[in-house]
C-alpha cells in the first residue's frame, strides 16, 4: 500500500531534475502521473517529445501507470487541455504539482524583454494558467457533491525568497510572485476542499547548474554509489508526496527542502514601525524617524554568494558582485 494510492498526479515539467523525480517517486506510493514536459532546453528553447514519454514509459515498466504530455503550461488553453488529459485518461485528478520553468540568466542591465517575458511566461503565468484550470475544474467536483482532498503544490526558489540571485530578475521575480500566489490561492481554495503549498527546492538540476555564480558543491562533487546526497532531486519528492496525501492537513505553506531538512518559510514580514500620532508626517519629521530605524542591508541577504565562496565582509561581497555583473556585461557585448 502506497500512501498516494487511488490518487491521479499532475506534475508539470515532469521529463528531467525534480519533476521526473517527483513522477517516478509519486507513481512508486500508487498514484497515477501525467508527466508534462515539452522537452525544452533550459531556456526554453527547442523541444523533444520523447523526455516526458521516456519517463511516463519508466513508470509503467515498474509497474505503476502513467501518460506523457507535451503541453505549454505557458498556453492558456493548452494548459485546459492539460487538466483534461488527466481526467480523460484517470478519471479524475487529486495532486497538482507545478514544477516548470525555465532560466536566462542576465543583469538587469543586458536584459531583453524577450528573455524577461519567456521566463515569466513559463514559471508564474505557467504556474497561474495550470491552478486556474485545476481549480475550475475542482469547483465544478466539489459543486456536484464531490468531497474528496484535493491539493495544489507549487514550486518557488531561494532566489525569490530569502537569498536573491544576482542576474536572475526575472527568475526571481517569478518565484516571488509563485509564491504570493500559493498564500492568495490557497485562502481561496480552501472551500473546496483544495489545499495549496510550496515547495522552495534546493537540488542538482539543469537549472541549478546553470546559476551565474555556480554552486562547487553540485558541479565538481559526484556522489560515490550508496552515498547520501544531500542535492538529489528526491528530497524534494519525498516532500511532495507529503503533501499530496490525502491525510496531509497543511495548506498556505512555502517549504524550504534542503536534503533532509524542511523548513517552513515566511513571506515579507513587517519591522519596527514609525507613527506619529494625530497628524501626518512631513518630509523633515519622517525622515528623522525614519533614521532611527534599523533598515536590513539587502547585501546581508547574499548568502548564497557567502557560503558559495566564503566572503564575508561587505566589501568582499561587494567586489564579488561587481565580478559576477562585469563578466555578464563582458558576454553580451561579445557573444
Amino acid at each position: 500500500m502506497g500512501s498516494l494510492d487511488g490518487r491521479v498526479a499532475l506534475i508539470t515539467g515532469a521529463g528531467r531534475g525534480i519533476g521526473r523525480a517527483e513522477a517516478l517517486y509519486l507513481a512508486g506510493e500508487g498514484a497515477k502521473v501525467v508527466v508534462n514536459d515539452p522537452g525544452v532546453a533550459p531556456d526554453g528553447s527547442g523541444g523533444d517529445v520523447s523526455v516526458a514519454a521516456s519517463v511516463a514509459e519508466e513508470i509503467r515498466e515498474r509497474g505503476g501507470e502513467a501518460v506523457a504530455s507535451t503541453h505549454s503550461v505557458a498556453e492558456w488553453y493548452a494548459a485546459a487541455a492539460l487538466i483534461q488529459t488527466a481526467v480523460d485518461n484517470f478519471g479524475d485528478l487529486h495532486i497538482v504539482v507545478n514544477n516548470a520553468a525555465v532560466s536566462r540568466p542576465s543583469s538587469l542591465v543586458s536584459a531583453s524583454e524577450e528573455a524577461f517575458d519567456a521566463v515569466v511566461a513559463v514559471k508564474l503565468k505557467g504556474t497561474f494558467n495550470v491552478s486556474h484550470w485545476s481549480a475550475d475544474y475542482w469547483r465544478g467536483r466539489y459543486e456536484t457533491g464531490d468531497r474528496q482532498d484535493r491539493s495544489l503544490v507549487n514550486t518557488t526558489s531561494t532566489a525569490g525568497l530569502d537569498s536573491p540571485l544576482p542576474l536572475n530578475t526575472s527568475y526571481a521575480a517569478a518565484n516571488a510572485g509563485v509564491a504570493a500566489m500559493t498564500i492568495v490561492h490557497a485562502l481561496e481554495l480552501v472551500r473546496y476542499g483544495v489545499r495549496v503549498n510550496a515547495i522552495s527546492p534546493g537540488a542538482r538540476t539543469r537549472l541549478s547548474l546553470d546559476l551565474p555564480a555556480g554552486v562547487p558543491s553540485l558541479t565538481q562533487h559526484t556522489p560515490a554509489p550508496g552515498e547520501y546526497d544531500p542535492w538529489d532531486p528526491i528530497h524534494q519528492a519525498v516532500v511532495v508526496a507529503y503533501l499530496g496525501r490525502a491525510s496531509t492537513v497543511v495548506t498556505g505553506q512555502v517549504l524550504t527542502v534542503r536534503g533532509s531538512t524542511v523548513i517552513p518559510t515566511n513571506t515579507w514580514s513587517l519591522g519596527a514601525p514609525v507613527t506619529k500620532e494625530g497628524a501626518g508626517w512631513d518630509v523633515e519629521e519622517l525622515a528623522n524617524a525614519l533614521g532611527e530605524v534599523p533598515f536590513a542591508d539587502p547585501f546581508d541577504r547574499l548568502t548564497f554568494l557567502r557560503r558559495v565562496y566564503g566572503v564575508s565582509t561587505r566589501d568582499e561581497i561587494q567586489d564579488l558582485l561587481n565580478s559576477i555583473l562585469d563578466t555578464d556585461l563582458a558576454e553580451t557585448a561579445n557573444p
